[in-house]
């Protein structure tokens, strides 16, 4: 009964994209070729998803045929790709005072473009397809400006607000219903091999510029000022800010990620030394 349920939620999340879609054809004509191509002529989320960002990561070694086989692959494989892409979805469209619609991310948002790209180069490497893999990283880096490791492992319910200059290391993991910035770092701190990256517990918000450094972890609900350098283990539910960072009080909610209250953020300086 629950597998039904989440079928006839998903099959809804669809329809209700296809229709704004369908309202926006009758808007702007101009888009309709465009509108018909990527989302009206595709039966599933799915389809769609795949014609979407192979058109994107088109090259001439890997045209866009190649990289949706690729890509429609992965999504058989493992089927919770399609979840996570719809649930990635309803995060911008809630979290995202610029998002008005759920067609909105799935069309133009590249933070949403390199995260579903990411989840089929992250498939591949668990086939131990790294070349390929490999070869996704770098064609997302250079389309969408974000530069996600395929062995990171990302949650579902994710949001990479505007995106641009996100780097994600290897071992970093992100857990579920985070809500990342424009230019955050979680990186190693030199050339130590093995777990070396950050570890983001579920609901944390991070804030933009902020570099996250080690195998540390920021606890769940915590909340990353903007510009911080986080070199130690953040805990839950708290705040902080800096160059290095440390903690200046809670968090500014019971769940940063999903609030997006950055307000907090900005009386970061009077509580700074």
């Amino acid at each position: 009964m629950e597998a039904i349920q989440s079928q006839q939620a998903e099959d809804e999340l669809w329809q209700q994209i296809r229709s704004g879609v369908a309202q926006q054809v009758e808007r702007e004509p101009i888009l309709a070729s465009y509108l018909h191509a990527t989302i009206l002529n595709h039966p599933t989320l799915e389809s769609a998803l795949s014609f979407h960002l192979a058109n994107k990561l088109d090259s001439p070694v890997a045209p866009a045929l190649l990289i949706r086989e690729v890509i429609d692959e992965a999504l058989a494989g493992d089927p919770a790709i399609g979840g996570a892409a719809r649930a990635d979805l309803s995060a911008v469209y809630q979290r995202d005072s610029a998002c008005q619609s759920l067609y909105e991310p799935f069309l133009y948002f590249k933070g949403y473009h390199a995260l579903q790209a990411h989840r089929v180069a992250h498939w591949l490497w668990l086939q131990n397809r790294r070349s390929l893999a490999l070869f996704l990283q770098h064609r997302i880096s250079v389309v969408f400006g974000i530069d996600i490791h395929p062995a990171a492992t990302l949650g579902e319910g994710i949001l990479l607000d505007h995106a641009t200059g996100i780097v994600i290391g290897e071992t970093a993991v992100v857990d579920d219903n985070v809500s990342i910035m424009q230019s955050v770092t979680l990186g190693g701190t030199g050339k130590e091999s093995g777990d070396r990256h950050p570890k983001v517990r579920c609901g944390v918000l991070i804030g933009a510029g902020s570099k996250v450094l080690g195998n540390i972890e920021i606890g769940q609900c915590a909340q990353v000022a903007s510009g911080s350098v986080v070199l130690k283990d953040v805990p839950a539910q708290k705040m902080v800010a800096g160059v290095p960072a440390r903690v200046i009080g809670d968090a500014s909610c019971a769940e940063p990620a999903l609030s997006m209250d950055q307000c907090a953020l900005t009386q970061v300086d009077r509580q700074l030394p």
